[in-house]
């Protein structure tokens, strides 16, 4: 499975090759615009509201970029409907396209399988860890094409957690715990696993899903990502 480095989601050097084009006067005004926006890019809508110029023309200049190689059409995940464009210097922010678990707007429910799958095994062998070690010790496996954040990590491992294949717990210090820092979080597996007991479990209520997603910021009532159709906000409702 193919996947894009966490870095290619960071802003690229800016290229001068528009510089050196000829663009029409509707063309140019369009380009700048679009080119400030960086790595947000902008809705067509509302380059029209900004830029005062008529619909066709915005279209055929927009189209005029595009041939030129100085402006792209992006995916953004809130609104996939929407035509959204960026300069072709820039990458998308992960307000746009959702971060790591997506692709070309797509939730990578594959990948996140196997990171899941990954973190699992991993915890069976080393019984009790943090989201660190864990994630040091997957990037050293080489099970996954690309290299695994602690943040991505941690993500998968509160996700583990809500499906109730691991535990949250804290270090007490002591014992099998005699490692980790006294009070760190970390994660064991759960009884049904063979692998539960030990320090501390983080109550449901402190873990409201809410209080540690990574998409709260994208998260409204009726868009893409909502409460109505999370699966992990549904599960502490019936906790």
């Amino acid at each position: 499975m193919s996947r894009s480095q966490g870095s290619s989601l960071k802003r690229k050097r800016p290229d001068t090759n528009a510089a050196s084009q000829p663009l029409l006067d509707a063309e140019r005004v369009l380009y700048d615009l679009i080119q400030s926006k960086e790595d947000m890019g902008i809705w067509t809508r509302d380059m029209k509201r900004e830029t005062n110029l008529p619909d066709n023309v915005v279209t055929k200049s927009l189209k005029a970029l595009q041939v030129k190689k100085l402006i792209k059409e992006v995916v953004n995940i809130q609104s996939k409907g929407r035509k959204h464009y960026m300069a072709v210097e820039f990458e998308p922010s992960k307000e746009l396209t959702g971060g790591a678990w997506y692709v070309e707007g797509n939730l990578d429910t594959e990948y996140i399988k196997i990171l899941k799958e990954t973190c699992v095994k991993v915890l069976s062998k080393l019984k009790v860890a943090t989201a660190e070690r864990i994630s040091e010790s997957i990037n050293k496996t080489g099970l996954c094409a690309t290299e695994c954040s602690t943040q991505q990590i941690a993500e998968i491992l509160r996700a583990l957690v809500l499906d109730n294949e691991i535990m949250e717990v804290r270090s007490s210090g002591s014992g099998e715990f005699s490692s980790i820092p006294t009070g760190a979080v970390c994660y064991r597996g759960t009884n049904k696993g063979g692998l539960g007991g030990g320090g501390p479990k983080i109550g449901a209520m402190a873990s409201i899903p809410c209080g540690v997603c990574p998409r709260i910021t994208q998260c409204t009532p009726d868009g893409i990502i909502s409460p109505k159709s999370c699966a992990y906000y549904a599960k502490w409702l019936d906790f």
